[in-house]
């Protein structure tokens, strides 16, 4: 399978791992959904399920803060596939998958929910669990985890 990815999409891939047996890929933003349709309509890889679409954000990774990570699965062969795609904070937008696997519609709503990522040609791009007039994406880590004007907690109960 690696083989074939590396031939099919040699200029794409940016790096292969197999970190707890779990194949991952790093790939070209653009080239996600070449590679997603492959991995699904290909007869010999058969990646049929899309178990989850997250966002991370690394905001010291400069041009390529924002990371989308897709994780597939094949059921008939039970083999788990990972694919890793980064792109700038400056202009956050990546190809939709809700074409190819239309139970991606509400994870890349949550995705753009809390990191801000934009999924070209997704049909209804909104906000799902934050308030439509939030004007933050509040798992960007350049937010503060605590409200530091609080007055009610003891630092010395928090280790500080």
């Amino acid at each position: 399978m690696i083989e074939r990815l590396k031939t099919t999409f040699s200029t794409a891939i940016k790096n292969i791992t197999n970190p707890y047996n779990l194949v991952t890929l790093e790939v070209e933003a653009e080239k996600v959904p070449d590679i997603l349709q492959f991995l699904k309509n290909e007869p010999d890889m058969g990646f049929r399920y899309l178990t989850d679409i997250c966002g991370i954000h690394y905001p010291h990774n400069q041009g390529q803060e924002l990371g989308v990570i897709y994780h597939l699965h094949n059921l008939e062969k039970n083999i788990r596939i990972r694919i890793k795609t980064f792109i700038s904070s400056d202009y956050p937008h990546i190809p939709s998958a809700v074409s190819l696997y239309p139970g991606a519609n509400w994870m890349e709503r949550e995705t753009y929910d809390f990191y801000g990522i934009i999924f070209d040609g997704h049909p209804d791009l909104r906000r799902i669990l934050n308030v439509d007039d939030m004007v933050a994406f509040p798992l960007r880590k350049e937010f503060p985890l605590e409200d530091p004007n609080r007055r009610d907690k003891k630092d010395e109960f928090f280790g500080r």
